[in-house]
């Protein structure tokens, strides 16, 4: 299970999904002061959300296709949110409200990444086993 690079990757995913948005901020306003996802529930609830979706897909190692469909599910789920963050940095740009964008803002990206790079090792080991299956 944990061996498989597939499952390393997605063990990345439910670190950077689950973790970093405690430590890393998101923004700080104009008077300094740090937002992180805790702060709100939305935002919380969907980093965790996306953790949990990679829990499950790493449990679900013995069934390669249903966890590459989840890899892809958890990746929609990123894109919603890496696009709920670009839309809310765009909207209130400036020195009105967000004085500073943070790190955290970046977790989406670099989780979609990791996805990204579990469901081609998920792909790579479904051609490996059926390539053994036609020799049979």
């Amino acid at each position: 299970m944990i061996q498989r690079i597939q499952s390393v990757y997605m063990l990345f995913v439910v670190l950077l999904s689950a973790i970093l948005p405690l430590v890393l901020p998101l923004w700080k306003d104009n008077k300094g002061i740090e937002f992180f996802a805790k702060q709100d529930v939305i935002i919380a609830i969907a980093f965790y959300s996306i953790s949990a979706l990679a829990v499950v897909a790493i449990l679900l190692f013995k069934q390669r296709k249903n966890q590459f469909v989840v890899n892809r599910l958890n990746m929609i789920f990123n894109l919603f949110l890496l696009g709920f963050f670009v839309y809310w940095s765009l909207n209130l740009s400036g020195e009105t409200l967000v004085s500073e964008k943070g790190i955290g803002m970046l977790i989406p990206v670099f989780s979609i990444v990791f996805l990204v790079l579990a469901n081609r090792a998920i792909k790579k080991d479904e051609d490996l086993v059926k390539s053994v299956d036609r020799l049979r």
